[in-house]
């Protein structure tokens, strides 16, 4: 057998289906797209209908919206298409905002030429006693079409595909399905809370999806790595319904590097292929054995090379002794006390430069509490070893008010103004406008502008209190407000001219030593990843000013996940009494606390989350034969100048 039969052997081994990486979901989306245009003009060819299995939520949007530019601008038309959606909520009206009816229009079939009595979409707002002779007829109308010829899907983070949660059956086909409470989780903020979100649903069954002749499952995002390796990794099993996939013929998973970040060819790539080992890949390979085998780097033998694949690493140093000592080392160059630099000592082996000893500091936060929730702790130590600290807050965050919270609000400040007659008419008419709309506001309505202000109006009053328990002055906390959040909805526009000028002032105004950004690409609703790119584009502007070469930017996670042990740059740790104060200063935004917005299926309240990863950071470190701290924030640079 030949080394690259070897390799691909061992690949197969690993991925029990066809699964395509693609640097971005966008890149991804323009190449299914492309293949489900490439269909529809063959069978236009054949004079033959493409029938199309369609998914919902945000995985497909950019799909749509390709197809939709392609019909625009292409000449793509869609004459003989016929759609079959794979789900909707039972009982919900199409006409509801939360319908999967007015999200194909919104979406798909009001922009491209294709036939109303074409598109097919369960019909759930009917009694009970009618849904299973109008699921058969579902199963036969796909029949009369000659079955469908792509089916489109995305995955759950339970692993469902449709709605055909955890413990459907193989043979299952169309029917009325009980809502996992993951599931409904998920969907709590498009309904405006969980209480709002339908318990039930009519899906297109297992059988169903398996009887298509191509079948495309796609995932974007951190959030889906994990379950993405269970569906193409794992065994086949009801508990994870995506995994059934292993068994069709003509199946695909196609996902951007974030969502392959779990698989076995990206989490230990020495296992599958001849890697190049420099500086980064020794650090993955020796902490990822360390963690599995559960000893310090320190103590790794010969032995546990061996027996783990690492093998390679033996033979380029000799010893493990001798690898373990230069990871251990690196390790330790990490961790730090003075995120800023250590004014006059040897800056050599530390993670930041010790000059300019009192630097300029700017603090992205995508939203305005991210900056105490994700580095409350080097927040507070930059500012207290005299650094000049800004605080950017980048979006409004208005949508993740509660509409009870903003009706506190506006209550307080009409008491207020009756009292002492201060407002002007026009601001006591927006607050009345606020308040009409609230009265009659309708589950996952989008707010209007008027209470859109009011509820921004809150986090802003939160985020200048943070800021002044850190010791910020007020001149130094700038609220950017970017277009591209103000949609009022989940969803977000794409960044914009706007929002990079805007972004790029802040920089060249205040010339910092240090940016601090999120990189949490983790993060479910996308917003940290636009205000990334945002940041990105801004600076790339600027490069060639004489001040971004003396700038480095520092990239932290947000409340979902933490920097892989491997990837951290700078570890700053916390003592006990320091954590303390981080969740006092996550505690000043109070409308995020208790129940929030924005909870999803993790209860656990946003300084919780802090602290739970910022111990467990601490942890990894102990684990791997480092000091024992109470908790770490850790960064990694990014240096694409």
């Amino acid at each position: 057998m030949t080394k690259e039969i070897f390799k691909e052997h061992k690949s197969v081994y690993y991925e029990k289906l066809p699964t395509h990486v693609h640097v971005t979901a966008h890149e991804a989306s323009k190449a299914v797209a492309n293949e489900i245009a490439d269909l529809i003009r063959a069978k236009q060819q054949k004079g033959e209908y493409a029938v199309l299995g369609l998914a919902t939520g945000s995985t497909p949007k950019r799909v749509y919206a390709e197809l939709v530019r392609m019909h625009k601008e292409e000449g793509l038309h869609f004459q003989n298409v016929v759609t079959f959606n794979l789900d909707e909520y039972y009982g919900l009206p199409s006409e509801s905002l939360q319908s999967y009816h007015h999200f194909m229009q919104e979406n798909l079939f009001r922009h491209v030429n294709i036939a109303h009595e074409f598109c097919f979409i369960p019909d759930s707002d009917m009694p009970q006693a009618l849904v299973k002779t109008h699921c058969e007829q579902y199963e036969k109308k796909i029949e009369e079409y000659g079955g469908i010829d792509f089916q489109l899907l995305g995955i759950g983070r339970n692993g469902h595909i449709g709605f055909n949660e955890p413990g459907s059956h193989s043979s299952s086909v169309t029917r009325l399905i009980t809502l996992d409470p993951m599931t409904r989780s998920d969907a709590a903020v498009e309904f405006g809370g969980l209480a709002a979100v339908p318990r039930k649903a009519i899906t297109m069954g297992v059988s169903t999806i398996l009887k298509a002749k191509r079948v495309v499952l796609l995932a974007w995002g951190e959030h889906k790595a994990g379950i993405v390796k269970q569906a193409v990794e794992g065994p086949v099993t009801e508990f994870v319904p995506a995994s059934y996939l292993q068994g069709h013929n003509n199946a695909c998973f196609v996902i951007d590097e974030t969502a392959a970040s779990e698989l076995t060819r990206k989490k230990t790539p020495w296992l599958t292929d001849t890697v190049v080992w420099h500086q980064q890949m020794i650090k993955k390979a020796v902490t990822h054995l360390a963690l599995t085998v559960g000893k310090p780097v320190l103590k790794l033998t010969n032995n546990d090379y061996n027996e783990n694949g690492l093998s390679d690493l033996l033979v380029l140093y000799g010893q493990a002794y001798d690898i373990n000592i230069e990871v251990f080392n690196w390790l330790q160059h990490t961790i730090t006390g003075w995120p800023g630099g250590k004014p006059n000592a040897d800056d050599d082996n530390r993670p930041e430069r010790a000059e300019p000893a009192k630097k300029r500091v700017v603090i992205f936060s995508p939203h305005p509490d991210d900056d105490i929730i994700s580095m409350g702790g080097t927040f507070q130590r930059l500012v207290d070893q005299g650094h000049e600290v800004h605080v950017a807050y980048q979006t409004s965050g208005n949508i993740a008010v509660a509409d009870d919270e903003a009706f506190r609000f506006i209550e307080f400040v009409k008491d207020y103004n009756e009292k002492f007659v201060i407002s002007s008419p026009r601001a006591v008419a927006m607050f009345d406008e606020a308040e009409a709309f609230l009265k009659t506001k309708k589950n996952g309505e989008k707010d209007i502008p008027s209470l859109r202000y009011v509820k921004g109006l809150i986090r802003r009053g939160e985020a200048k209190n943070t800021c002044r328990f850190v010791g910020i002055p007020m001149e130094r906390v700038h609220f950017l407000d970017l277009p591209f959040y103000e949609t009022g909805t989940v969803d977000k526009n794409p960044f914009g001219t706007e929002d990079v000028v805007l972004i790029a002032a802040l920089i060249e105004a205040v010339q910092p030593h240090q940016i601090y950004a999120a990189g949490d690409l983790a993060d479910p609703h996308g917003t940290h990843k636009v205000c990334l790119d945002g940041i990105i584009a801004a600076l790339n502007g600027l490069k060639e000013k004489p001040f971004i070469k003396d700038c480095w930017i520092w990239l932290y996670k947000g409340a979902w996940a933490e920097w892989d042990i491997d990837l951290i740059e700078m570890a700053v740790p916390m003592s006990p009494d320091q954590v303390l104060k981080k969740r006092a200063g996550i505690f000043k935004h109070q409308s995020q606390k208790d129940g929030v917005v924005f909870q999803g299926s993790d209860n656990r309240e946003f300084w919780q989350r802090a602290e739970d990863r910022n111990k467990a950071t601490a942890d990894l470190y102990n684990k791997l034969g480092l000091a024992e701290y109470e908790a770490m924030e850790a960064f990694v640079r990014w240096q694409q100048f």
